[in-house]
């Protein structure tokens, strides 16, 4: 039984994009889906499934977050048997390599979150993405022309980091920071399941450049497309 997602069996399909903002999936739905029907409003947390060349695909706001992503990933995988997860989202650079509107396909998720020390204690759990939609939607970028950058984001759970921990992963060799990958991950390994997550880089912390909120919600169309044509590949 979900909670928090109000969907009737059947409505999600077992491939699934996403993105927090459930502005973006609504979007998503609106241009890319064919028929798309809105299956959940519960707590404004928007959810679609229509068809992308003809196969059945579903798109779920998740909020910001590993907790809350952890509430709705947790449901989709346990109560409707999501078996593919990608998550599209933006990302702050902290990378000299990589550019304002460039897209990462993160091959780990480095975090600060309580919720890897709740679950492993002492123990240090290394979150990584399914190869095989890493593969994927490496080839597809290449088909399409489109430059991405393979490499470790960090989920973390301040986004006003007043201590500057991102230098630090700078150092170590992060890309970008975000707030989900990580729980999403960690997740799709405790269902056996596949994820993978493609970031935007929407502002850049040592450039000191950014993208509009506006731009943020309605744009970086190439990350929306590679993620469909990697999902149903």
């Amino acid at each position: 039984m979900s909670t928090h997602i109000n969907a009737p069996e059947g409505a999600i399909a077992d491939k699934i994009l996403l993105p927090g903002d459930p502005l973006r999936a609504k979007f998503i739905a609106e241009n890319f889906l064919e028929n798309p029907v809105c299956y959940n409003e519960v707590r404004g947390m928007l959810g679609f499934t229509g068809t992308y060349k003809g196969v059945k695909v579903s798109v779920q706001g998740t909020g910001m977050g590993q907790p809350s992503l952890s509430i709705y990933v947790h449901e989709l995988f346990d109560c409707y048997g999501v078996q593919k997860a990608i998550r599209v989202g933006t990302c702050g650079a902290v990378s000299e390599d990589v550019e304002l509107r460039d897209v990462i396909l993160a091959n780990g998720a480095c975090t600060d979150s309580s919720l890897q020390n709740q679950r492993f204690g002492g123990l240090h759990y290394a979150p990584v993405p399914d190869f095989e939609l890493l593969y994927t939607a490496f080839n597809k970028a290449k088909e399409m022309n489109l430059k991405t950058v393979v490499g470790q984001c960090v989920s973390s759970d301040r986004f006003y980091d007043d201590n500057e921990n991102w230098k630090l992963w700078k150092k170590y060799g992060a890309k970008g920071i975000e707030m989900e990958s990580a729980e999403l991950y960690t997740l799709a390994a405790e269902f056996n399941r596949k994820a993978l997550t493609i970031l935007t880089v929407s502002d850049h912390i040592l450039k000191g450049t950014a993208t509009t909120a506006e731009e943020r919600q309605t744009t970086f169309k190439d990350m929306m497309k590679l993620a469909l044509e990697t999902i149903i590949a």
